[in-house]
């Protein structure tokens, strides 16, 4: 990727191993529309595939975080009604389905991903921020299920990891009620890791966590994650044989533990080489 890429949605930065994401389009309160569904994705799978980063920082501008889900989508992909009644059910299945894929990329992606919030986190923005490995939040901050409060039920993944994060009770509380958490409660619960001040503040803090991971190795970073995602989804069993066979095959101490002996003995940062950029498969 390039050092900078602009988009209708998003602008993208990379700058020392570090993916900086914004949203930007605060006159529309980064409400998620038709451009941010293909955008989005697109970008993490783009620096996921070519190893372009350690770690991706996800923020936004002006005073919301997002608003959540535009409401364009909706009649933009509405189903055909000239389409047979099962069949336009399973393009509805099939849409949703591939909603929930555009931040899926965020716990598939080998890198940590970190969202630094402010304002408010709506609707399809809990999706979002759920799938992410760390939030953070201003104090201004608040985070709400709105979709009952649209008659309808959450379905692009805050159900199924809000439980993996905080009580169920309370997702339960949150998700019937559409009421708002603010910043604090969402700290006490273990949503966000840390609240801050102002924005600013907020993300020079989550730029230099990501900065931090960035300066590990790569390769010892993303089996964290791997190790971590997989344990939250498995017993501690099934969890400690797949950890034994990721060691067995990703542990090269010769290499990045070398480095990082050599470089403590040389008084430098250590350097490790990057992921290996994943290619499409050549039949030919």
């Amino acid at each position: 990727m390039n050092s900078e890429q602009e988009y209708n949605t998003l602008t993208v930065n990379i700058s020392h191993k570090v993916a900086h994401i914004v949203l930007n389009r605060p006159d529309s309160l980064n409400s998620m529309n038709v451009d941010f569904w293909h955008e989005f994705p697109r970008v993490i799978d783009d620096i996921n595939n070519k190893s372009a980063a350690r770690a991706i920082v996800i923020s936004s501008t002006g005073k919301h975080f997002s608003a959540g889900m535009d409401l364009a989508v909706f009649s933009a992909n509405g189903p055909n009604d000239n389409i047979e009644l099962g069949r336009k059910h399973d393009q509805l299945r099939r849409l949703v389905l591939k909603l929930q894929d555009c931040f899926s990329v965020l716990e598939t992606a080998r890198m940590p991903v970190l969202v630094a919030i402010q304002g408010g986190c709506i609707g399809g923005a809990v999706d979002m921020v759920t799938a992410a490995d760390c939030r953070y939040c201003t104090q201004d901050a608040f985070f709400s299920i709105e979709e009952t409060k649209l008659g309808m039920t959450a379905d692009v993944g805050t159900l199924q990891r809000l439980p993996k994060l905080i009580s169920i009770g309370l997702v339960k509380e949150l998700a019937y009620t559409g009421r708002r958490m603010p910043a604090e409660e969402a700290k006490q619960a273990g949503l966000v890791n840390q609240v801050y001040d102002d924005q600013q503040t907020m993300i020079t803090a989550v730029l230099d966590i990501a900065a931090e991971i960035a300066a590990r190795s790569p390769l010892a970073v993303t089996g964290c994650k791997e190790m971590i995602n997989y344990a939250r989804d498995h017993s501690v069993q099934d969890s400690l044989q797949y950890m034994s066979v990721w060691q067995s095959g990703m542990f090269q101490p010769q290499n990045d533990m070398m480095e990082i002996f050599t470089a403590k003995a040389q008084n430098r940062a250590p350097e490790f080489a990057e992921l290996t950029p994943i290619d499409p498969i050549k039949i030919f």
